[in-house]
C-alpha cells in the first residue's frame, strides 16, 4: 500500500484518508475466543473505542513534528532534550494526564550541541562540503583555512612519519572505501516467510575458543595517543569518511561527556562522495584547500539528566503498575525522528488515547520517556534501579512484586508485526489472544527470541516482564538509524497510528487483567552467588 503523507494542521484530511484506508477493515473485529483458541479475555468494545480514537482523531504526527521539526536533536544533556521534555510535559497535561514529572537521575556528564557548521573546498575548484561534527568534540577557533592531507596513522612508525608535517592541516584519516550502487531500495517490510522464520526457536551454536582482541595494532591506548599526537601537531581538524551514501551520513561520538576526559581534536564526518572527491584530488598531487567553521558548545552546569514520567491512576489495583516507554534522546545529525521520536510519539499518543477514551483501568499506567539510551540504556537502568531493584544485588522493592509489564517501541517508524517474548514461554497464549484483533493490521507473529539494544532490557534483566515489539524495518538500518536522514519525512503516518492503537490496547488489557502477567524466573545477582527467594 502506498504510504500517506499528511500536512500539519490538516486533521480533517487525515481523518478522511485514514478512514478510507484503514478504518473500514479494522473497526469491527471477529470474536476472539473460539474453538482451539486461548480463553484469555479480550475486550472488543474497548478495542473499538481505542481504534476509533486512534484512527479518526490521531495526534501522533503532530507530536512527531514538534519533537523533530521544532526541537530537533535531543542529545542527552543538551538544551534540546530539556526543551522537548518541557513541551511533552505541557502536551500531556493539556490532554488530561496531570501526574507528569521530570524525574532526575545521574550523574550523566556534560551536555553538548553543534550550533553552527559550514565547510567548503576553496581550491582547486570551489564547492560546499556536506558533513557533521562528531558529538562531544570541540569546534574550531572561528573560521579556519588549511590544506587537506591524507595522513593515515595506525601504527607506531606513522607517528614519526608525520611528526612536524600536520600543523593547520585538515587530516583525512582513512583510505577511500568502495561505494556500491544502490541496486535495492533501502526500505522494505517483512515478508510472511521472514516473519515465520523469526518466530522459530533459535538453536544455539557450538562455541569455539577464546576470541582475540580487536582494536588498533598499536594497542588499547593507541586511539588516545593518536589524539594527543594530532593536538600536539596543531591540526585544523580530522575528516572521516561517512558510512552510507546517496546523501546519508551516519554520525556518532568522537569525544567524552566526562569533564575530566583528555582533550580531543575537532572531528567531522563527511558525506562519502565529498570525502572521495577530496581524497582522489589529493592522490593526483593537487593541493586541496578547505575552509571550515565549527561552533560546538559544552554544558557543564548540570551533570545529571532526567526521565519524563507520566501516570494515569488505576482504580481497585492502583498500587500495581503497567508501564510503556521509549527513549526520548537522540543523536544530533538528524532530528531523531525514527530513533526515537517515533517511539516517544507513539507512547504519548497511546496515553492520550487511553485518557481521552475514558476507558477504566484497574492498574496504574505509567509512561517513561528515557534519556541516556544512546549511551547505554542509562536512564531506564537508573529508573529500574531506583524503583524495583539493583541488578547487582537483586534485593527487591515492594513495587517489583506489583509490576505487570513494560512495553517498548524503538525500532523506527515500521508497523508493529508482533512481539519478542524474551524467552517468556508463559506469556505467549496471552499475547496470542490480544493480537487477534490486529491480524488485519499485519500483527501476526510471536517469537520466543530475545532482541537487544533498547530499554526493555533494563526491565528484563531484573526479572520484570519487558517487551519490544517486532516492527517492519522500513529504512531503519539502511538509511535513518543514527544518520543525517533521521528526519520527519522518513516517518510513515499509517504505521505510527497503527502502533499507537496496538500499544494502547496491550496496555489496557494488561491494566485490567485479573492477574499480573507471568514472569520468567528471577536472575541471580550480577555479582554471582545464590539467588535469594522472592
Amino acid at each position: 500500500m502506498r504510504s500517506l503523507e499528511f500536512p500539519l494542521g490538516r486533521r480533517a484530511a487525515l481523518s478522511a484518508l485514514v478512514v478510507a484506508v484503514v478504518l473500514v477493515s479494522t473497526l469491527t473485529s471477529a470474536p476472539v475466543v473460539g474453538a482451539g483458541q486461548s480463553a484469555e479475555p479480550v475486550d472488543l468494545d474497548a478495542i473499538f473505542k481505542i481504534k476509533e480514537e486512534g484512527f479518526q482523531r490521531s495526534e501522533v504526527m503532530e507530536v512527531m513534528s514538534w519533537l523533530t521539526d521544532v526541537y530537533g536533536p535531543r542529545l542527552t544533556g543538551s538544551p534540546g532534550l530539556k526543551n522537548a521534555a518541557d513541551w511533552a510535559v505541557d502536551w500531556l497535561q493539556e490532554h488530561g494526564i496531570t501526574d507528569v514529572t521530570l524525574e532526575p537521575w545521574g550523574p550523566f556528564g556534560r551536555g553538548w550541541t553543534n550550533d553552527k557548521f559550514a565547510a567548503y573546498v576553496l581550491e582547486p575548484t570551489p564547492y560546499p562540503i556536506i558533513g557533521y561534527p562528531k558529538a562531544w568534540t570541540p569546534g574550531t577557533d572561528g573560521l579556519v583555512r588549511g590544506e587537506a592531507v591524507i595522513a593515515i596513522i595506525d601504527d607506531e612508525d606513522d607517528f614519526e612519519t608525520w611528526a612536524g608535517k600536520l600543523e593547520s592541516k585538515f587530516v583525512l584519516t582513512s583510505t577511500m572505501p568502495a561505494v556500491a550502487a544502490l541496486f535495492e531500495a533501502p526500505a522494505r517490510r517483512f515478508t510472511d516467510d521472514e516473519l515465520e522464520a523469526r518466530a522459530a526457536q533459535p538453536m544455539p551454536t557450538a562455541r569455539g575458543g577464546r576470541r582475540g582482541r580487536g582494536g588498533f595494532r598499536g594497542g588499547a591506548n593507541f586511539s588516545a595517543r593518536r589524539n594527543e599526537f594530532f593536538i600536539r601537531e596543531g591540526i585544523a581538524g580530522l575528516l572521516d569518511p561517512g558510512r552510507g551514501s546517496g546523501g546519508t551520513v551516519f554520525v556518532g561520538s568522537g569525544g567524552s561527556r566526562n569533564t575530566d576526559a583528555p582533550e580531543v581534536p575537532t572531528q567531522v564526518v563527511l558525506a562519502i562522495e565529498h570525502y572521495g572527491r577530496i581524497y582522489r584530488t589529493l592522490e593526483k598531487g593537487i593541493p586541496v584547500v578547505v575552509e571550515m567553521e565549527v561552533d560546538n558548545q559544552f554544558y557543564d552546569d548540570n551533570l545529571d539528566s532526567f526521565n519524563v514520567i507520566a501516570e494515569i491512576p488505576g482504580t481497585d489495583l492502583a498500587d500495581e503498575i503497567v508501564m510503556l516507554g521509549a527513549h526520548f534522546d537522540s543523536w544530533h545529525s538528524g532530528t531523531g525522528a525514527t530513533d526515537n521520536a517515533a517511539g516517544s510519539a507513539v507512547m504519548m499518543e497511546a496515553m492520550r488515547i487511553l485518557e481521552t477514551s475514558g476507558l477504566p483501568m484497574r492498574r496504574t499506567v505509567r509512561m517513561g520517556l528515557w534519556s541516556g539510551e544512546e549511551q547505554g540504556l542509562l536512564g531506564s537502568r537508573a529508573y529500574v534501579t531506583a524503583h524495583f531493584t539493583d541488578r547487582s544485588t537483586m534485593s527487591l522493592t515492594p513495587d517489583h512484586e506489583k509490576f505487570s509489564a513494560y512495553y517498548n517501541v524503538d525500532n523506527g517508524t515500521g508497523a508493529i508485526r508482533g512481539v519478542y517474548l524474551q524467552g517468556n514461554e508463559a506469556i505467549a497464549p496471552v499475547f496470542e489472544a490480544w493480537m487477534k484483533p490486529f491480524e488485519n493490521l499485519g500483527m501476526t507473529t510471536l517469537t520466543i527470541r530475545n532482541t537487544g539494544g533498547t530499554d526493555h532490557q533494563s526491565f528484563d534483566r531484573v526479572g520484570l516482564p519487558g517487551f519490544q515489539f517486532i516492527q517492519d524495518p522500513v529504512e531503519y538500518n539502511t538509511r535513518t538509524h543514527h544518520s543525517s536522514m533521521d528526519v520527519y519525512e522518513r516517518v510513515q503516518a499509517e504505521d505510527m497510528m497503527k502502533n499507537a492503537v496496538i500499544v494502547a490496547s496491550f496496555v489496557y488489557h494488561s491494566a485490567n487483567r485479573d492477574e499480573l502477567l507471568p514472569r520468567k524466573p528471577l536472575p541471580a545477582p550480577q555479582g554471582g552467588g545464590r539467588r535469594g527467594g522472592r
